[in-house]
């Protein structure tokens, strides 16, 4: 197979940056997806995963989890990202025990994660011996009893800490689950915690079910969509077909984010006539530059205008018959919005009265919302408070189990809902254990474990010794660097299943193993049969997916077959779950599915239906609720938000359009006119002048934070460039994972406990020079 190498000289400060896009897509999207491919994988590995990206019989994105179309799907059924993630798992590059020998474990940890994933697959089991300083090939035979003696060894089954990143498939996040749980514990963390738990708690306290309501086809027939802490343009592309369809059919989108972003200005679709000659389609009819954290506060202005609407014309607003029937707690919403002072939201949120007059005008008049909501909302101390606020909005107008309405929290990777589905999940309620025990004849434990953020205070603590990774990247996807990497380095053993090299790598234990994996792409063979596995998108959508490419070693194994061999080595050939079975035919990991999850009856007929089907979702299915009331349940609680201190700016974390979480793609955020480099912060011009900066200064950020003792902590990265951008005067932004040393571990949303990564307190120093 030929070889593609990376760059050698690659020179990540050389900064230049120009104006901001004012559209998404377009042709150059494409040149740009094919020219990852060409030079990731050749024209004919291209060719051939692209043209099965997201079809029928094809394989499942490994990037976002926005849905596909239930019709007939386009030759081009992908966006510039998605075909970017497939060119970063295809590629022909590659990361043999030759690249360990010549490389130490110091000298890799001293490039950038860029130039980390840019060498290419892993190909060899590889093991770091206590005090050595390179990896060495190990059989995977050996690698197995290596683990098999660490967790045995443990003192107690809590010990030890399970992790997974949201692009395991559905049979491999079930098989992982049972292999925590038959090992004695519910150390379960993963990728969500960091992302949309706040979604799942809020939803789940609210409607009943920490999932969003909607459907795709609900989606493009709104005749409102309010798109709100989110950049579909980058994270999600294909969103904005969607919102493109919505538009066509006479629908209005309202667009609320800090920072102006090309997605939610203009799409212009390459593969239509207008997104390649012409303009495109204006996605925003409006857009609010509101102010980072004073979305719960806009939200409850909203609330008090609608009642207010209502009170000057009964029956015109609010669903009285809705309410009456389905929900709890009205009251207390309403005498809480009585006491909400306009001028309050005006200050918190940044916007003009006029602007949320307007947008309480549009939700009174619409008759199907939609609100979509991303990191943008979700990683606030009072994130969950602010999806609840949200959630009312729609509970007052009678629109969740409404067509064309409802709540849509948009995940950011590839079946990250399908794994909670599936039971990765710390607090994974008895009924869901009870079915495991009684299918497997296991006992499962019923103390809830640690999630991610617990996870890494316990690996600091000494109380979590082993620790066990399937995909991800945990020492760059998580907050706090030093801390966390401290804390991988004091287990005794870390060991990630993986696709490509990263960071996580390079912060080891004291033995550290790679066990190379296959990915979504390449051709799965087990006892000579060719497997297929499934994934849950971010509507409750499940489907196959099916890899084609020859692998680019044949030493890799499947997640499910890793899982499964590392579970019997660690628990015994005479364990009640038959492992081995299980790993020759993924059917019957599904019909062991069908027998435990919720809604998954007959799933393997089901699943191979034209698309897939639809998990049950009782607040959408029936207006069923099944919360703690029965009933959909308002919040009332006074808002939250962020104010700026004098002299100090907020920042908050994102992605340039070159990466997914923590991979990077390149050092281009074409969108946003950054080019070649990454360590930047954004700011509006006049925070620049008031720090007594000029464009493309050089400087060192440094983030305070009051712990909950009353000690003012601060945290530091060193020579980033300022660059001048539109967003909102007192607001910054700057990538991760490079800001993830600035965020505090404490610092957590309430209930949620999931990182403030948009919030977070700092001022700019003028570099050393």
């Amino acid at each position: 197979m030929p070889t593609h190498p990376p760059r050698e000289d690659i020179d990540e400060s050389d900064l230049h940056t120009g104006a901001a896009k004012h559209y998404a897509a377009g042709p150059r999207a494409v040149l740009v997806a094919l020219e990852r491919g060409f030079e990731q994988m050749g024209p004919k590995r291209t060719a051939e995963t692209l043209v099965r990206l997201n079809h029928r019989h094809g394989f499942d994105c490994p990037g976002c989890a926005w849905p596909d179309p239930d019709g007939r799907r386009r030759p081009a059924e992908f966006c510039e990202n998605g075909a970017k993630a497939v060119a970063e798992e295809a590629t022909t590059r590659v990361v043999d025990p030759a690249f360990f020998a010549r490389h130490s474990v110091a000298d890799l940890a001293g490039y950038t994660d860029y130039w980390l994933g840019q060498q290419g697959r892993l190909t060899h089991p590889m093991v770091l011996d206590p005090g050595a300083t390179h990896y060495r090939p190990i059989s995977w035979e050996d690698a197995y009893t290596r683990i098999a003696g660490v967790m045995r060894g443990l003192d107690s089954p809590h010990q030890a800490a399970f992790y997974t990143s949201g692009r395991a498939s559905n049979e491999a996040a079930f098989l992982y689950q049972l292999f925590a749980r038959s090992f004695g514990t519910n150390n379960l963390p993963d990728c969500s915690n960091m992302c949309h738990e706040s979604s799942g708690s809020a939803l789940t306290e609210s409607i009943g079910i920490g999932k969003g309501s909607v459907t795709l086809e609900d989606v493009e027939h709104a005749d409102l969509i309010l798109v709100i802490g989110q950049n579909p343009g980058t994270n999600h592309p294909r969103m904005l077909t969607a919102l493109e369809h919505a538009k066509k059919r006479g629908g209005t989108v309202i667009a609320i984010n800090p920072l102006i972003e090309a997605g939610l200005l203009r799409f212009k679709d390459p593969q239509s006539v207008s997104g390649v000659v012409g303009h495109g389609t204006a996605i925003s009819d409006e857009y609010l530059q509101i102010r980072i954290g004073g979305d719960q506060a806009l939200f409850q202005g909203l609330g008090k205008l609608l009642l207010e609407r209502e009170a000057a014309a009964p029956g015109t607003v609010v669903d009285h018959d809705f309410i009456e029937r389905h929900c709890a707690y009205f009251d207390k919403y309403t005498d809480l919005m009585a006491q909400v002072s306009l001028d309050d939201v005006v200050e918190a949120s940044g916007l003009t009265i006029e602007q949320i007059e307007q947008t309480a005008d549009a939700l009174a008049n619409s008759q199907r919302t939609v609100i979509c909501w991303a990191m943008g909302l979700t990683q606030h101390r009072h994130g969950v408070a602010t999806i609840r606020d949200a959630t009312n909005l729609l509970l007052m107008r009678g629109m969740i189990g409404k067509p064309g309405a409802g709540v849509c929290p948009v995940r950011g990777h590839s079946n990250v809902q399908g794994d909670r589905t599936m039971g990765i999940w710390e607090k994974m309620p008895d009924r869901f254990l009870d079915a495991l025990d009684a299918h497997f004849s296991i006992t499962s434990p019923r103390e809830h474990g640690h999630d991610t953020v617990d996870t890494i205070r316990a690996m600091r603590d000494g109380q979590v010794r082993f620790f066990l990774g399937l995909g991800g990247n945990f020492a760059r996807a998580t907050p706090d660097t030093e801390v966390t990497e401290a804390a991988l380095r004091s287990c005794e053993m870390t060991v990630h299943v993986s696709t490509k090299l990263n960071r996580s790598h390079v912060t080891h234990g004291r033995t550290a193993l790679i066990l190379p994996t296959l990915g979504r792409t390449d051709r799965d063979i087990q006892n000579g049969t060719k497997q297929m596995v499934s994934v849950e998108d971010s509507m409750s959508m499940v489907h196959l997916s099916r890899g084609r490419l020859d692998p680019v070693s044949e030493h890799l194994r499947s997640e499910v077959a890793i899982v499964c061999e590392v579970a019997e080595a660690v628990l015994g050939s005479g364990h009640p779950v038959r492992w081995d079975w299980l790993r020759g035919d993924y059917d019957r990991v599904r019909d062991a599915i069908a027998a435990v999850v919720p809604g998954c009856t007959d799933y393997n007929t089901r699943v191979r239906e034209k698309n897939g089907f639809e998990l049950p979702h009782p607040p959408r299915d029936n207006r069923e609720f099944p919360t703690s009331t029965g009933r959909a349940n308002f919040s009332a609680q006074p808002f939250d938000y962020e104010p700026v201190p004098p002299g100090r700016v907020i920042l908050q974390t994102l992605r340039s359009h070159d990466q997914f979480n923590t991979t990077i793609y390149g050092l281009d955020d074409r969108y946003r006119g950054i080019k070649n480099a990454r360590r930047v912060v954004m700011m509006n011009p006049k925070d620049i002048e008031m720090f007594g900066l000029l464009d493309g200064d050089r400087v060192d950020v440094v983030s305070e934070w009051t712990s909950p003792d009353g000690v003012v902590e601060e945290r530091r990265v060193t020579d980033f460039a300022v660059v001048a951008y539109d967003t909102p005067v007192g607001n910054a932004a700057a990538y991760y994972p490079e800001t993830n040393p600035l965020i505090p571990l404490d610092n957590v949303a309430l209930v949620s406990n999931t990182p403030v990564s948009k919030a977070v307190t700092i001022r700019v120093e003028r570099a050393a020079t």
